[in-house]
């Protein structure tokens, strides 16, 4: 019978001639996690604004709608309640709505500005990563050429 060869030593040599630096794995996890943060942040502030908005308008419209359920002595009076509501609701969008807008617009911005900063930040660390590791490999490839001579 045959015998396998056993390539674990050859395997070793290999790996400890091609040092693998985990600290830039490390650093990337911890980028990553503070960039995920960041979002969060943005995201979680844009909701709780969102939510004020919703139910300043849900608490504004019910007192409005308050007027008209009250009983009128005169039909007519029916009628201008309702009107008021109506101007009143289509007033309380328009300003909500703009409200809305402006959180979304700083959400935007805020988006834009966490991209770019992540851009900045992976283009030095990947060209950072990348001199180390040509000058390591550099360094491995002429050790292993010196130790075959």
């Amino acid at each position: 019978m045959t015998k396998t060869p056993d390539f674990t030593k050859v395997m070793q040599e290999m790996m400890a001639a091609f040092p693998v630096d985990t600290a830039a794995f490390q650093n990337a996890f911890k980028n990553q996690a503070a960039f995920g943060e960041k979002f969060a942040k943005v995201a979680l502030e844009a909701a709780e604004k969102s939510t004020e908005i919703s139910a300043k308008w849900a608490k504004d419209a019910i007192a409005k709608i308050g007027d008209v359920a009250k009983a009128k002595a005169d039909p007519a009076d029916y009628t201008k309640s309702v009107t008021d509501f109506a101007s009143a609701a289509a007033e309380m969008a328009a300003e909500n709505m703009a409200a809305f807008a402006e959180v979304a617009k700083k959400v935007q911005m805020e988006t834009v500005e966490l991209m770019l900063a992540a851009g900045k930040d992976m283009s030095a660390e990947a060209s950072a990563a990348v001199q180390k590791a040509t000058a390591e490999v550099t360094t491995a490839a002429k050790k292993v050429a010196s130790a075959a001579k």
